[in-house]
């Protein structure tokens, strides 16, 4: 936030018309900062953690959330529901694009499924896109197309500019290792 606040301050920023991305552990932060503050007019997420206890039982390396919260759920209950996403949603507002890779070893898939089923039912508007193909960064060069123009196209809508140079629809259309 102190990065925002910084950057809010140059002359050629618009404070009022501010969107934010994040992947992996940046996914999470973008999941925390959903849970947390008004400040954005839309959210990118990608591969980031919602439900930190779930994470737990599905992330082939255990030893990020045992250091970060202090051992396990059942010895840290209260910890990994402090710092879990999941325990916000009645907060949530903010429009968010959600990118998510199928064969995600480090952040299940799982995760940004939950994510999305929460904001809409907060009725918050929302988008998945899941790489059947993909782990946890977009690797398959037929992905990557699509998964730079979404950014682009979530932008636009919410933030204004130039609109991205291709119609993701037309794209999934011709990308058949995508589910959205």
């Amino acid at each position: 936030m102190m990065v925002t606040d910084s950057l809010a301050k140059l002359p050629y920023v618009d404070a009022s018309n501010v969107g934010a991305m994040g992947w992996s552990y940046g996914g999470y932060m973008m999941n925390w900062l959903q849970a947390n503050t008004k400040r954005f007019k839309c959210l990118v997420s990608m591969m980031g953690l919602y439900n930190i206890t779930s994470f737990y039982g599905t992330t082939e390396e255990l030893w990020f959330p045992e250091w970060d919260m202090k051992g396990t759920p059942w010895d840290n209950p209260k910890l990994y529901g402090k710092y879990s996403p999941s325990n916000y949603v009645k907060n949530f507002s903010t429009p968010t694009l959600i990118i998510t890779g199928e064969k995600d070893l480090r952040v299940s898939y799982t995760q940004s499924l939950e994510y999305f089923t929460a904001l809409k039912k907060q009725n918050v508007d929302s988008r998945i896109i899941v790489f059947k193909n993909d782990g946890h960064w977009p690797s398959h060069i037929k992905s990557m197309p699509l998964y730079y123009n979404a950014h682009l196209e979530w932008f636009s809508k919410y933030l204004g500019g130039k609109p991205a140079p291709y119609d993701s629809k037309k794209l999934v259309r011709n990308i058949e290792d995508i589910k959205e």
